[in-house]
Parts: structure tokens; sequence; C-alpha cells
């Protein structure tokens, strides 16, 4: 009997385990069979994540379209996914696009739409970033990240959205940011456009629904680069500090990819991707702003005393 009770534990936690990867693994499975054959034209998939959500999308079997500003980089691209391709792939087709090049964006639209005839899944994961003291930015480079941003996106979006509304079948992603909801001291340009496009589709949700065209944002909190971990500030009060490293942390663009397929495939509308501390800040944000706030100016002081010294 003793020997029995010792045992039922490791058991119980090894079968646990096994019915967890088995639902994955069924999960994953399953949201690759939702993209065999389907066209997927990903805007920026010559990013980190772009590359990540070529793979996880080729790998299922989709038509791709993949868009890029660099044809040097889009071509490499291509090459890696043909180097591991099997019968059930598709050879992917390439477009070059700026979505900061708002005139050129209806052309490019055109493009696509010759490549396959329709889109049927539509990711926005293009973005532009900037860092700095809203004094310091010119207005210049604030309307080069709306354009970037927003513009870029919504053009491209209503470009490409007849075709779907008229087969009553498609899915727009858009693969946002935390600030897209909430603000971020010295990224005041960032957060603009991130919160205007957020707005955007949120309303385009509404909309297009009755067509049966499913608009989803992926909001992850930073995604980092894939070698790169941030290194500890220095300045930070305490409560500022345990929220900006949290933050700072960000997902690799590997899993913010496998959600985006989960997305698609499930046809969500909304996933924020984001430890606790974002989510309570969210919170925080919404039902207690003042204190937000003050705990966003402390951490904004405590950095220029710092920076000071």
């Amino acid at each position: 009997m003793g020997v029995l009770a010792v045992l039922i534990l490791p058991l119980l936690l090894f079968g646990i385990s096994g019915i967890i990867y088995i639902y994955r693994a069924v999960g994953r499975l399953m949201s690759k069979s939702a993209v065999q054959n389907k066209v997927v034209v990903i805007t920026d998939a010559i990013s980190g994540l772009g590359k990540e959500c070529s793979r996880v999308f080729h790998s299922g079997g989709a038509r791709l379209v993949l868009c890029g500003k660099t044809w040097e980089k889009l071509e490499a691209l291509y090459n890696a996914l043909i180097s591991v391709a099997d019968p059930s792939t598709f050879t992917p087709k390439l477009v070059l696009l700026d979505l900061s090049d708002i005139n050129c964006i209806q052309d490019v639209a055109k493009e696509i739409l010759d490549c396959y005839g329709c889109v049927d899944i539509l990711i926005n994961n293009a973005s532009m970033k900037v860092k700095g003291p809203v004094q310091s930015i010119s207005l210049e480079l604030d309307k080069k990240i709306m354009d970037a941003n927003y513009f870029g996106p919504i053009t491209l979006t209503k470009a490409l959205l007849p075709n779907m509304i008229s087969r009553r079948t498609g899915q727009v992603v858009l693969v946002n940011n935390i600030q897209g909801k909430l603000g971020v001291p010295f990224r005041a340009a960032y957060a603009a456009s991130k919160h205007a496009t957020q707005g955007f589709f949120d309303c385009l949700r509404a909309e297009v629904e009755e067509f049966d065209v499913c608009i989803s944002t992926v909001s992850p909190t930073f995604i980092r680069s894939y070698h790169v971990q941030p290194e500890p500030g220095n300045w930070e009060a305490s409560i500022w500090k345990f929220f900006f490293r949290k933050l700072a942390y960000g997902v690799h663009p590997m899993e913010v990819a496998e959600e985006v397929l989960c997305t698609v495939s499930r046809k969500k509308q909304e996933v924020f991707m984001a430890n606790a501390i974002p989510k309570a800040a969210l919170y925080i944000r919404t039902f207690f702003p003042e204190l937000f706030f003050a705990i966003i100016a402390s951490g904004v002081k405590e950095k220029q005393r710092v920076e000071e010294k």
C-alpha cells in the first residue's frame, strides 16, 4: 500500500503531461489542416515574425504570398522554404511591398490578387518602431510611423476586402502590440499608430461579420529578436522596474507565429499575449487610471534622475 501511494503522484503527473502533450499535438495538427490550400498573404515576411509565420503556414499547406521591402531577403526566405518542401506544400509567390509607400499599395494589391485570384487570409504584421521623447521626434517621423503602422495596413486591407466580401469568406489578422491598448512613455508616435489601428479593426470586425469575414487581432507585449535578451535596467523605481522588465522580455517570434496559426484556425477575434504583469497593468489603466499614471510618471522621473547623475 505504501509503495502504491508513493507511485500514484508520479504516475498521475506523467499521465497529465501525456494528455497535455497529445492535446497540443492534435491542436497543432488541426490548425495546420485548417490552412491547407488557403491563400495566405504575409505583409512583412522577412521580419523575424514573418519568417516564422511563413514557416508554419507553408508546412500547413497554405498557398503563400510573401511580401517585403527587399527582394534579396524575400528570395533567401523563398529558398529556405522550398528546401524543406514536400508534396503537400505550394511554391510561395513573392511580392515587393513597402506599406509606408501608400501610393503603391493599390498596384501591389492587384498584383497579390493576380497570384491566385483571391485572398483567404491577410496577415498584417508589418510595423515600424520609434523611441524617444515627444519633443525630439519630428512631425515628419510621426507621419512616417502612421503611414507604416496605420494607413499602410488599412489601405491594403481596404483593397483586398471587396474580394473577401464578394466570396463571403476570408480572415484579416492584425498583429498589433500591447501599446494598441496601453501607452508606454517615450513611444508616443508608435503607441498612437497602434491605438489607431486597433480602433479601425475593432470597428471593421462588426461591419463585415454579416459577410462571414473574420477580423482577428493578436497583441503581444513585444516581439523580441531570436537570441536577444533584454539587459537589466539600472534606473527604475521598484514598481516601474518590475513592470518594465516584464514588458521588455516580450515574446519569441515562434510563439507569436504559432498563436497566429491557432487564431486563424479557430477564428479567434482577439488574443492578448502577455504575462500577468502587463495584463494587470491593463486592468489598472482601465479601472484605476490615476494609480496607473502615477506609476508610469514615477518611473520616468526616476529615469531622468539617474541619467542626470
